[in-house]
């Protein structure tokens, strides 16, 4: 059963009514963000080139620790999250068992929602860990072993994120707010959506997947002009450097913003703009993998950054 709201649930439309916040003032650290890993889906070394010396990735996926109230959330559950939560674990030891408060699942491609398999009988036996999702994914996983006995062991709570186009809101806490935002990518079992980070006067946005920014419109039209001006960071999709990347590949089959493509839109904003960008999600063959390389610079140079695993960002 999918558990359709929780305590301090809003609705919003796409027109994006979003709460105003008052400024922050200049405090600790209360809120964090923790990069756990910025690769494609099936990270690298990937399979198929095992021998390929570049340098290690894992799966893209994002923690969020409300160090105010003790609690620690995922941003897609991953192959590799035995490793990002123990990487987790050295920044924030958990209060009880996991310490998972929470899991906010994008989409049904393999490196976003596989890693729920650890929460099984076979592994952790975990207890009612909340999970997010929209309700294709949840249907889904609900319809299909080894999710559904995960839902019917109770390892898992099935929490929905809204319906069809509708952006829904869930409050964490009282100053801790995650929105669900539907954006057009490749949509073979579930719905997707990019995850809208709020607090009182700070927010981020983590957006994985996307086809082209082009099509991701709302009531008021372009949304990602709107999101880049309403957010402090913004981890986006960087799957492709350019359409260079996969010889003998049609490339016009696998839409994603190019690295290069997004930098060309965003060139002419402002500095501060274009340093909320953290490139998140590089395949294997992006050049952006590693740090030392033409590419990376070039991205620094022209005033965006590519996220890392490890990567600590304070809202």
């Amino acid at each position: 059963m999918i558990k359709a709201s929780v305590s301090g649930l809003a609705v919003l439309s796409l027109a994006f009514a979003v709460p105003a916040f008052a400024q922050d003032a200049e405090a600790p650290c209360d809120y964090e963000i923790v990069v756990l890993g910025a690769g494609q889906d099936a990270g690298a070394p990937q399979i198929g080139n095992a021998g390929n010396d570049g340098p290690r990735l894992l799966p893209s996926s994002l923690a969020l620790i409300d160090w105010v109230e003790g609690t620690r959330y995922l941003f897609d559950a991953t192959p590799a999250i035995t490793e990002q939560l123990a990487m987790l674990d050295s920044i924030a030891p958990p209060q009880d068992g996991l310490g998972v408060d929470g899991v906010f699942l994008t989409h049904a491609h393999i490196g976003h929602y596989l890693g729920l398999a650890y929460f099984g009988r076979e592994a952790a036996g975990a207890s009612g860990i909340p999970v997010y999702a929209m309700p294709r994914l949840a249907e889904f996983l609900i319809s299909n072993g080894p999710w559904s006995q995960l839902v019917e062991l109770e390892n898992i709570e099935l929490i929905g994120l809204g319906s069809g186009d509708a952006v829904q809101a869930v409050a964490l806490s009282p100053s801790l707010v995650v929105v669900a935002l539907p954006v057009p990518h490749r949509d073979e079992f579930s719905e997707t959506v990019g995850l809208y980070i709020m607090l009182e006067g700070r927010s981020a946005l983590y957006l994985p997947d996307i086809d082209s920014w082009e099509g991701w419109t709302g009531a008021n039209g372009p949304m990602f002009d709107r999101m880049l001006d309403r957010s402090d960071h913004v981890f986006i999709d960087a799957t492709f450097w350019d359409d260079n990347e996969l010889p003998g590949r049609d490339m016009s089959e696998i839409p994603h913003p190019r690295v290069t493509e997004t930098m060309d839109l965003l060139q002419d904003l402002p500095a501060s703009e274009r340093a909320k960008v953290h490139f998140i999600h590089y395949n294997h063959t992006n050049p952006i993998r590693d740090p030392n390389s033409p590419e990376s610079r070039e991205v620094a140079e022209r005033g965006f950054n590519v996220a890392r695993r490890g990567d600590r960002f304070c809202l």
